[in-house]
């Protein structure tokens, strides 16, 4: 309840404008947050998911989880990731959801706030491991618009499946637009 007023009063006070399509919350879903390119995305997608009530979990680096942070960051529905060793990660994450628990993971597979060549693939691998829908969260600086979009379910063609995806975030530029990543994974190929 606190954490709903408090988004309710980010987006009354904010020049943000938040947009969201109907997002079913009855079972687990993968949601990617992208163009990632600013540490106040972060900010952005509590705001997010504290005003839809959405249970969730994201991934962030180790680092993140160090002295006292770590409590702070666990209780912000962080799970630390090893860059060392992310294959672990898909594993940890599928275990989670095939125990029960019901929660929203939020990724964003740029993996960085700057611009690289391609996103990681372990979003696509979990949502299909786990049969996660997934749904298509943005940050769009030339609107001044965020919040969720469509959501897909994976259908295995990696290449068909995120020409969904690049047609839906084409238009959408981060914060820092220079350091949007363009969304294109090396399985394509």
């Amino acid at each position: 309840m606190i954490r709903h007023a408090l988004a309710r009063l980010y987006w009354r006070l904010s020049r943000w404008t938040l947009v969201r399509e109907a997002t079913p919350l009855d079972r687990p879903r993968l949601l990617i947050g992208a163009p990632h390119t600013s540490n106040w995305d972060f900010v952005l997608m509590l705001a997010i998911a504290w005003d839809a009530r959405i249970a969730f979990r994201w991934l962030g680096k180790h680092s993140l989880f160090a002295g006292w942070r770590g409590p702070l960051m666990r209780a912000l529905g962080g799970i630390p990731v090893d860059r060392r060793d992310p294959s672990r990660v898909v594993d940890d994450v599928v275990a989670r959801i095939r125990s029960g628990e019901t929660f929203a993971l939020v990724v964003t597979p740029e993996g960085t706030r700057g611009a690289g060549e391609h996103w990681r693939s372990g979003f696509y691998r979990i949502a299909q491991e786990a049969d996660l829908p997934v749904t298509l969260g943005f940050v769009d600086r030339t609107t001044m618009t965020t919040g969720l979009g469509p959501t897909l379910g994976l259908t295995g063609d990696v290449r068909a499946d995120m020409d969904v995806v690049r047609a839906f975030y084409a238009d959408k530029a981060g914060l820092h637009p220079q350091n949007r990543t363009e969304p294109r994974l090396t399985d394509e190929t």
